[in-house]
């Protein structure tokens, strides 16, 4: 058995390409820009035969009839998940036999009722158990969380994950785990490691979710580890269940001018700016988003842009390679109106007639002496990290706090007559919230290189945490 693994560090997720001796291979879990898999199938020397789903992914649009329509792959998916294109339900010890390897289902309802692991046996000679997909159910260090389907379906998809985690559990030592879910990804229940397969040996030593062995330890461990997700994800599931519309290959988004720019915006198009946050704050087209051009930039257009907004982007150079890999990373989460790139970016803008927005950067020293002086001027100290965050670290006294996710309901929290200097952790999400606020018509400040652990390190005013209930 070979198996390639295609990692989408953006989304935190896996997707395994697992040939046979034949030939053929399987993918479980494709996203949607399936012709990445494609691709190195072809390297490889093998043709994909099937897909295999293991939910309804509610964090990406999968790639499964991409292949369907690239290369006559089959698609198996759960039974119980509602799918409206072709393809052959399964369930609980449903199999698919492929070259010396058999697929074989298994319930692991928790993550999603729908859920399926897809056993990988060997049938050379005695048939032997070598590894499992298990999607996202069991993780590298962690375990699917429970509550996205809602309130109301968590109580019993908890006691449902549990008892798929203790009946994975029983599994021998040695079997090979192959999870979808991983490091960077919403849907795990606490931090799930960067490693992208483990074994079932390996999570019994260290997985505290897998160890639990009653069902109250499991549900204080694993709920205690739920942080916010992105908004975008309740609109993942249907459109899986329904079929993501085919593309075929990644697009090109073309180059547009700033009367088109203009056109755009009036039409209800928002601007997203993949600059360094440095390049933003110095000059910006006045009501754009700041989100740079690094791994989780979907994830953060996907929180903080409706779905189905038209979108105009502004790119670091080049343009039109940045376009593309910033397009792709969109249209894995549905987001597939790109207007078109900004020719020139701001300088075409500028010299259009354009105005120009700017805000000051800060550094944490200078927020430190600001916060422990409590000086006046310096206005409101905004700590955009989420909850979790100051129950398990602190803060940073005197700072006001609205996590990232919430900011765009909750502006009406914030003084409009005082200026706001924004900080995270690192700066990343300072500079989303910064962009947020100063499209808004606060006045702003961006803490961008460095955070809470700088201004704390550099004598600002620790807030102990806050004991958990």
């Amino acid at each position: 058995m070979d198996i390639e693994t295609i990692v989408t560090r953006g989304l935190g997720n896996a997707c395994h390409l697992i040939a046979t001796d034949h030939g053929d291979a399987i993918v479980v879990d494709p996203p949607r820009d399936a012709w990445r898999i494609l691709a190195v199938a072809h390297e490889r020397g093998w043709r994909i035969t099937h897909a295999l789903e293991t939910h309804v992914h509610n964090d990406y649009l999968s790639g499964s009839l991409e292949l369907q329509a690239a290369a006559g792959t089959e698609i198996l998916a759960p039974a119980r998940g509602g799918y409206a294109f072709r393809h052959r339900p399964m369930d609980e010890g449903d199999s698919l036999d492929a070259g010396e390897l058999r697929f074989v289902a298994r319930a692991t309802p928790g993550h999603t009722p729908e859920h399926l692991a897809w056993e990988i046996r060997t049938l050379d000679g005695p048939s032997s158990l070598v590894a499992v997909a298990t999607g996202g159910s069991l993780m590298v260090g962690s375990a699917g969380r429970t509550d996205l389907l809602g309130p109301d379906a968590t109580d019993e998809l908890t006691v449902a994950q549990f008892h798929t985690l203790r009946s994975l559990a029983t599994l021998p030592p040695e079997v090979r785990v192959l999870p979808t879910h991983g490091g960077g990804s919403f849907c795990a229940a606490g931090p799930a490691d960067d490693r992208r397969t483990t074994s079932i040996g390996d999570e019994l030593a260290m997985n505290p979710l897998l160890r639990a062995m009653d069902e109250a330890t499991f549900r204080s461990t694993a709920l205690a580890g739920y942080g916010p997700y992105p908004t975008y994800y309740r609109e993942m599931a249907p459109i899986n269940r329904a079929g993501p519309a085919i593309l075929g290959a990644a697009p090109t988004p073309p180059l547009i001018g700033p009367a088109r720019v203009r056109e755009a915006l009036a039409a209800g198009a928002r601007v997203v700016d993949a600059r360094d946050r440095a390049d933003f704050a110095a000059g910006h087209l006045p009501g754009s988003l700041n989100i740079e051009l690094v791994d989780t930039f979907a994830s953060y257009v996907g929180w903080h842009v409706p779905f189905g907004t038209p979108l105009v982007l502004v790119m670091p150079e080049p343009a039109v390679g940045s376009g593309v890999e910033a397009a792709t990373a969109l249209l894995r989460i549905g987001y597939d109106r790109v207007v078109g790139i900004l020719d020139g970016g701001v300088d075409t803008w500028a010299t259009d007639g354009g105005h120009l927005g700017s805000y000051p950067m800060v550094a944490p020293g200078a927020v430190a002496r600001e916060t422990a002086a409590g000086t006046p001027s310096a206005g409101i100290l905004l700590d955009v990290r989420d909850d979790h965050e100051l129950r398990d670290l602190g803060g940073i006294g005197g700072a006001r706090q609205i996590p990232h996710g919430e900011l765009a309901r909750r502006l009406t929290e914030l003084p409009s007559d005082q200026p706001i200097t924004v900080m995270c952790r690192s700066g990343a999400r300072a500079s989303v919230a910064a962009s947020m606020l100063d499209a808004a018509g606060f006045d702003v400040r961006l803490v961008g290189h460095g955070g809470a652990p700088e201004i704390l390190a550099a004598g600002g005013p620790f807030q102990p945490p806050v004991p958990r209930p």
